[in-house]
C-alpha cells in the first residue's frame, strides 16, 4: 500500500462560471440530460433508462444483507428470523452502542470494516442513487447507511475519543449462538490521544463526511451533525498518529491495518467533497499525498487499502472540472494529475485486453487476488471500474490509453459486468455466490444466526452442533456475498470452510454499488451537488 505509517465530477458553461463567481462552495455539475449512444457506442449519461432485470433482482437481494447484520432494537421484521440483540452494548461506559452491524458471521462489531462499509455504501448512493430509486432500493440503502452512522456518532462521545470495537473476539469465538441469545460479555474498546488509531478514526471520518452528502437534502440537520463529527475525527486522526491495532492488539488477528496513510487521504478527499474547503484538497495533493499515495503503483481496493478508491475519487476533480470553475486554472502539474495517472493504471490492469492487464484470473474470468474472501477485490475493483467508466462519459472523455493501446469507457463497463455476472452464476460452478439470488446458491453459509433455527434454545457452548450439522442452514442469509471460489473456480459449501463460505458487510457494500451501476443507464455524479 505504499508508504504507510504503522501496524495498514452538458451543463452550460455560463451557468457554471456564474455559480463559481458567486462563490458556490460545492461541486456543481449540470449534465446534458440525454439517453442515447454516441459514435463509439457508449451510452451518454442521462436519466435512468431501461431496467436490467437481472441486476435489479440481484440488487433487491443484495441490500437485504444489511438487515441480516443489524444489531440493536429492530423496529421492522424485514428478516423474519432476526430479532433484537446487543441492546446493552456500550452500557458499561454509559453510551448507546446498540446499533451498528456485525461484520461477518459472528457477533463482533469491528469499527474499521464497519466504517468502510458505510463509506462505500455512501459512495454507491451518491453515484447511483437515482438508479437505486428507479428500482425502489434507495430508501433501503439509506436506512442501512444510517444504522451505521448512528452507531459511529454515538461511538464518538468527545473530540479525541472513538469507540472502535464491541465484543471480545476470543470470548465471542468460543460461542456458536444466535445474536438474540448472546450471554457472553461485551467489552468496548476505544482509541484516544494516548492510544491513537488514525486508520480507524480517519475511516470513520470518511464514512461520516460521505454520508453527510447522502443526507444533505433528505435531513439537513442530520447531515450537519455527521459533518461535524467527520471534521473532529479527521483532526483527531491526523494530530495523534498511530495505528489502532497497536492500541488494541486483539483486533490485529481479524482486521490488521497495514497502515493509516491511505485512510488519512481518503478522509480528506471526502471532506473536500463535502465541504469545498481547499485545505482538505491541499492535504491530499501536497506532502501527505507524496508520503502516502504511492503514485504509479496500482493496487487493490479493500477495507484495508483505500488508495484505488482515492485515486478514482480524485479523477472526478480533473475529469469533471470541479476545480476549473472554482479557481484551479491548471491541474496538469498538480498532485491531482498523479492521482489520475495512477487511477488509469488501476483501470488498465482490469481490462483483459490491456497490455498491462493482470494475468491473475481464474479460467472463468474472475480477477484473482486472494484465497481468503476471494470476491472482495474483484467486486470492489468492478465497482471502481463502473464509476470510472461513468466519470469518463460524464466528462466527455470516453477513451483512455493503456501503454499505447486505446480503450473506451464501455470496456470498463464490460469488465464490471463480467465480474458481476460471475458472481451471479456465470461461472464454472454455475453457482450464484449471492445468497438468495438464482436457483442455486450456497446453503451452508458460515453465519451463526442463519445456521440456528429461530426457535432453538441454545447458549454459548451448546450451539456448536449447528455448526457441524449436515443439514442446510434453516435460515437464508439473504444478500450475503460469500467469500467465493478458489483460483480453480471451485467452491466447497461447508460451514467450517470459513475462507469460502463466510460473508461480510463490506463485500455487500461493494456489491450493492456494482449492481446499482449496472441496473440501468448511468446518471452519475448528480448527488455531489
Amino acid at each position: 500500500m505504499g508508504k504507510k505509517g504503522g501496524c495498514g465530477f452538458v451543463g452550460w458553461l455560463m451557468v457554471l462560471v456564474i455559480l463559481a463567481l458567486l462563490g458556490v462552495g460545492i461541486f456543481l455539475v449540470v449534465r446534458h440530460k440525454m439517453n442515447k449512444s454516441d459514435d463509439d457506442g457508449d451510452s451518454i449519461p442521462g436519466p435512468p433508462g431501461a431496467i436490467q432485470k437481472k441486476y435489479s433482482d440481484a440488487l433487491n437481494v443484495a441490500v437485504q444483507f444489511f438487515d441480516v447484520q443489524k444489531a440493536g432494537k429492530l423496529n421492522e421484521d424485514k428478516i423474519t428470523w432476526r430479532g433484537d440483540s446487543a441492546l446493552e452494548d456500550g452500557s458499561t461506559v454509559k453510551l448507546d452502542l446498540s446499533k451498528g452491524m456485525y461484520d461477518a458471521g459472528d457477533h463482533m462489531k469491528f469499527g474499521f470494516p464497519m466504517a468502510f462499509t458505510a463509506t462505500v455504501l455512501s459512495w454507491s448512493i451518491l453515484e447511483y442513487g437515482d438508479q437505486m430509486e428507479a428500482v425502489n432500493q434507495l430508501g433501503t440503502a439509506q436506512d442501512s447507511l444510517k444504522w451505521i452512522t448512528d452507531f459511529l456518532i454515538h461511538a464518538h462521545p468527545s473530540d479525541n475519543v472513538l469507540y472502535v470495537q464491541v465484543g471480545d473476539p476470543v470470548s465471542d469465538h468460543k460461542c456458536w449462538d444466535r445474536p438474540e441469545d448472546m450471554t457472553e460479555k461485551r467489552p468496548v474498546f476505544q482509541v484516544n490521544a494516548s492510544s491513537p488509531g488514525s486508520d480507524v478514526a480517519a475511516e470513520a471520518a470518511a464514512a461520516l463526511a460521505s454520508a453527510s452528502l447522502v443526507f444533505k437534502k433528505k435531513d439537513s440537520d442530520y447531515s450537519s451533525t455527521l459533518l461535524k463529527h467527520a471534521k473532529q475525527l479527521f483532526s483527531f486522526a491526523d494530530k495523534y498518529r498511530g495505528s489502532y491495532c497497536d492500541s488494541i492488539p486483539g483486533s490485529a488477528t481479524y482486521y490488521n491495518s497495514t497502515g493509516y496513510g491511505d485512510e488519512l487521504l481518503w478522509a480528506a478527499s471526502w471532506l473536500y467533497h463535502a465541504t469545498g474547503d481547499r485545505s482538505y484538497l491541499q492535504y491530499v495533493t501536497g506532502s501527505n499525498g507524496n508520503d502516502f499515495a504511492d503514485f504509479g503503483n496500482p493496487s487493490w481496493f479493500s477495507w484495508d487499502n483505500k488508495l484505488p478508491g482515492i485515486q478514482v475519487l480524485m479523477v472526478a476533480m480533473v475529469l469533471l472540472a470541479r476545480l476549473t470553475f472554482l479557481g484551479e486554472k491548471d491541474t496538469s502539474n498538480s498532485g491531482l494529475q498523479q492521482y489520475r495517472e495512477t487511477a488509469e493504471a488501476v483501470m488498465c490492469g482490469l481490462i483483459p485486453d490491456s497490455p498491462t492487464a493482470t494475468s491473475s484470473r481464474t479460467d472463468g474470468g474472475l480477477v484473482w487476488v486472494s484465497d481468503w474472501n476471494a470476491l472482495q477485490q474483484p467486486v470492489a475493483a468492478a465497482f471502481l471500474a463502473s464509476v470510472y467508466s461513468d466519470y469518463l462519459l460524464t466528462s466527455g472523455k470516453r477513451q483512455f490509453s493503456c501503454s499505447g493501446s486505446t480503450f473506451k469507457s464501455s470496456d470498463l463497463k464490460k469488465f464490471a459486468r463480467s465480474q458481476a455476472d460471475y458472481v451471479l452464476g456465470d461461472n464454472p460452478m454455475k453457482l450464484s455466490y449471492l445468497v438468495g439470488y438464482g436457483d442455486k446458491y450456497p446453503q451452508f453459509v458460515h453465519h451463526r444466526g442463519a445456521s440456528i433455527p429461530a426457535d432453538a434454545s441454545t447458549g454459548c457452548s451448546d450451539g456448536w452442533k449447528w455448526l457441524s450439522s449436515t443439514d442446510p442452514n434453516p435460515n437464508v442469509a439473504m444478500g450475503a456475498l460469500v467469500g467465493g471460489p478458489f483460483k480453480n473456480d471451485s467452491y466447497v459449501d461447508d460451514r467450517n470452510n470459513t475462507m469460502q463460505t463466510e460473508p461480510s458487510t463490506y463485500n455487500s457494500a461493494a456489491m450493492v454499488g456494482l449492481l446499482s451501476g449496472l441496473v440501468t443507464t448511468s446518471s452519475v455524479v448528480q448527488s455531489f451537488n
